[in-house]
């Protein structure tokens, strides 16, 4: 059974983090632009997505994703990606999602490397 996505925006310094949980499927669409919206409300100039460990993503998530990171690279906003798998990120990199944001480890050290303008 499909997990609800829930999206929650907090601010880290001069970085908007978007906490996802749930999955993210073609159905996640109005709470990712929801949540971009209200980022760009806050005139977010740096973006970081973190999934939660257990997330999902299927073909439709990604479709969703890549769209979103789309705008951000158009808005020159900077984006970066944590919380993933190493499943995920091998995909991610496949699908080219690493053109537009940046793959980090840890929050930590997406934070500590966003901040010094990577």
């Amino acid at each position: 059974m499909e997990q609800p996505t829930e999206i929650a925006l907090e601010t880290i310094g001069d970085v908007t983090l978007f906490d996802i949980r749930g999955d993210v499927t073609a159905l996640s669409e109005p709470f990712l632009n929801d949540a971009y919206t209200k980022a760009i409300d806050l005139n977010a100039g740096k973006i970081l997505f973190r999934f939660t460990k257990d997330v999902y993503i299927n073909s439709g998530g990604i479709a969703l994703l890549i769209q979103i990171l789309a705008e951000t690279k158009k808005n020159k906003q900077q984006a970066g990606i944590t919380g993933l798998s190493s499943h995920f990120k091998k995909i991610f990199n496949m699908v080219g999602i690493t053109k537009f944001a940046k793959i980090y480890d840890t929050v930590e050290a997406a934070l500590e490397q966003m901040a010094g303008g990577d």
